[in-house]
Formats: C-alpha cells, structure tokens, sequence
C-alpha cells in the first residue's frame, strides 16, 4: 500500500475502532445497558466501513490502476477478480 492520507484516515479508523471494541468488551463485562453496546458497536462497524471504502479506493487508484496499464493479462484478471470478491464480502 502506497503511503498516502487514505492510508492515515484509514489507520485512524482503525485504531479507533479497536478502542471502541475494548470498550464494548468491558461494557459487556460490566453488564452496562443493551442500547448503549449496540450504539458503541454500531460505531464500530461503521469505522470499519469507513476504512475499508478508503482502502479499496487507495487501491483503484494505485494497484488495480497500474494491473491494468500494464500487458500482463493473467495480473489484470487477478487484480478484477479480487476486487469483485472484496465487493462481494462487503454487501454480506
């Protein structure tokens, strides 16, 4: 992965939502209010949803982007196919 500001945004995202999970952890622990742990886990779905699109967008741009420019067909058929099965993954 190229170092770019999608890759900054994307780890703080992540580190975000790893704070978020120990505290949900402990909130579970502590026997804290059902509402308020769907809140907090719902937050870190939607860190991860966040870092995921800026994953796969540094990706195009970069990676998939170069495959394709380049003359070599069985890279260029890889390249389409993970994506079409990271895409598939991420509607479930």
């Amino acid at each position: 992965m190229e170092n770019c500001e999608c890759k900054d945004k994307a780890l703080v995202s992540f580190k975000k939502a790893n704070s978020l999970l120990s505290k949900i952890i402990k909130m579970m622990e502590g026997d804290k209010y059902c509402i308020d742990i769907m809140q907090q886990s719902l937050a870190v779905s939607g860190l991860l949803k966040s870092a995921n699109q800026m994953l796969l967008e540094n990706h195009l741009g970069t990676c998939f982007k170069s495959a394709m420019l380049t003359k070599d067909k069985q890279k260029q058929a890889r390249m389409i196919k993970e994506i079409l099965t990271v895409s598939k993954k991420s509607q479930k």
